[in-house]
């Protein structure tokens, strides 16, 4: 008898079936690993949270100098295809409207995470090394942290932070640019 197999659909396959109406247009997933994964409903302050790393990283990062690309999906191999919460992206002349972002095309990944630490940490998280992507932030809201990772590699990252409010932060790719880590945690003005 056959060893049963797990089919992973691939990225085609998963453009396929929003076109064709087997996943709805409104429906919140995303595909990694070959799997269609139902995402959780987005919370206030996860919500906020992708807010404030937008206004912040537009104000610091003006003059063009990546794109700043909320909640969009990621072209990650040919069975992945996440979407983080926001990306900072090579500059393109067509703002992407003409392919997706891919890993070489990424500064900095950031999950912003509230009940999907464990799927991001477990699952995302090692998907984005064995990528390549360069640096990954992720806003751990229940813990209070911010957690950087770099150093990709087949498994994972091979270099870890983890910074609490009163520390700043400074994307690899823009060195220049600090964030204060007590704003990106606050919960009221």
């Amino acid at each position: 008898m056959p060893a049963l197999m797990q089919h992973r659909f691939t990225r085609q396959e998963y453009h396929l079936m929003g076109e064709s109406g087997v996943l709805k247009p409104d429906a919140r997933v995303e595909l990694l690993d070959g799997e269609i994964i139902d995402m959780a409903p987005i919370g206030n302050f996860h919500c906020g949270s992708v807010n404030r790393l937008v206004r912040i990283f537009v104000k610091l990062l003006a003059q063009n100098r990546c794109v700043i690309s909320p909640q969009n999906s990621l072209a990650l191999d040919e069975h992945s295809e996440p979407q983080p919460d926001l990306m900072l992206l090579k500059p393109e002349p067509d703002d992407y409207t003409t392919h997706l972002a891919t890993p070489d095309d990424v500064f900095l990944l950031i999950e912003v995470s509230d009940t999907t630490i464990k799927y991001d940490r477990n699952q995302k998280l090692p998907a984005y090394g064995k990528a390549g992507i360069r640096e990954v932030w992720i806003l751990n809201l229940p813990e209070q942290v911010l957690e950087i990772y770099r150093e990709p590699h087949y498994t994972g990252f091979g270099s870890s932070v983890i910074l609490r409010a009163g520390e700043k932060a400074c994307p690899q790719a823009f060195p220049d640019v600090t964030i204060d880590v007590t704003e990106l945690l606050r919960r009221t003005k």
